[in-house]
């Protein structure tokens, strides 16, 4: 079968290659930098590439984007045009190519404010129920690209799905205090419990649903780890997330203790991914158990997939504040 990666150098793009491959399918890597993954060098935006791209594809998985790094430099008008008139191009000559299935990685970011309750609330229980209130450009360009997918199955019988994938980069936090305060494995493991996932679960996300589209439809779908909370929770977790660890994981502390590790003192939002587990058949691997036993065992956190790509960055430049800067 042929495939069609876009974003091929990227992170998630490249993991999707890779595995396709090794699967056998044969992928067409689209991307405006070349990479060993790429076979077209060039951009969504320009419709007659991804034209000369589509020749042949039943499967698109769409992983182009700008992402949220480049808020602070790019202008809204660059969002506008990857994001959603590059999605619209890809919808288009799919609908004109005959593609079976058109997989496309959103981001929970399109919750945007709605993610974080006012003071003395409990953590946000962030469900596709929740209706989104993007705070960026980003955001809305991928709750743009959301609908559009959503138009092309209504109105032309495109089975489209849309994953809101939580964090899976490899990159330090954004933030000066967060990466003063935690270890970045700490951090990182942290966020295992709410809101992060292994890559290699972020892939195995988009191949279920690309099994599962035609049958489906149209969906939406949070892919993030498997959180062992529940909502009665959320009270105890915005004000005092390490009495709640130690109620669930009483092994947590002798672990955190020997690394030097600390757990957040509170965590305002968790990203519950049942609906992708049951509708999807998805079964994601990397949960907070699971990293805890690695970790007891003396293995690394990471995955086999994410220790091959590592990290690629957003920037060709370095920034004094950070990984990027923040606007």
């Amino acid at each position: 079968m042929k495939v069609l990666v876009t974003g091929s150098a990227g992170h998630l793009g490249e993991a999707l290659a890779r595995t396709l491959k090794n699967l056998q399918y044969e992928v067409v890597g689209l991307d405006i930098l070349p990479s060993p993954f790429t076979t077209h060098v060039g951009s969504i935006v320009n419709r007659d590439f991804v034209k000369r791209c589509m020749e042949g594809v039943q499967t698109v998985f769409h992983a182009a984007t700008l992402h949220k790094p480049h808020v602070a430099t790019h202008s809204r008008q660059d969002f506008i045009d990857t994001n959603i008139t590059g999605t619209l191009n890809l919808l288009e000559e799919s609908l004109a190519a005959g593609v079976k299935r058109f997989i496309f990685t959103s981001t929970t970011s399109v919750f945007g404010d709605a993610l974080v309750p006012p003071l003395g609330s409990p953590a946000a229980w962030i469900t596709e129920a929740v209706t989104p209130v993007p705070k960026n450009i980003y955001g809305v360009t991928k709750a743009a690209a959301e609908d559009l997918c959503q138009l092309f199955f209504r109105n032309h019988g495109l089975a489209c799905i849309v994953l809101r994938t939580s964090r899976f980069f490899p990159e330090e936090d954004d933030h000066k205090d967060v990466r003063e305060t935690y270890a970045d494995a700490n951090l990182k493991v942290n966020e295992y419990l709410s809101r992060r996932v292994d890559i290699e679960d972020a892939v195995s996300a988009h191949l279920a649903a690309a099994e599962r589209a035609e049958q489906i439809g149209f969906g939406k779908y949070i892919i993030s780890a498997t959180t062992p909370f529940l909502p009665g929770d959320l009270t105890a977790l915005r004000t005092d997330a390490p009495s709640v660890l130690a109620r669930l994981f009483p092994d947590y502390l002798k672990v955190y203790a020997w690394l030097g590790w600390q757990m957040f003192p509170g965590i305002d939002r968790v990203y519950v991914n049942e609906n992708a587990r049951q509708e999807l058949g998805w079964a994601p691997r990397y949960d907070f158990r699971y990293i805890l036993q690695r970790l007891q065992s003396g293995e690394g956190v990471r995955s086999p997939m994410a220790k091959l790509i590592g990290a690629k960055g957003y920037h060709a430049e370095g920034f004094p504040e950070g990984p990027y800067p923040v606007r």
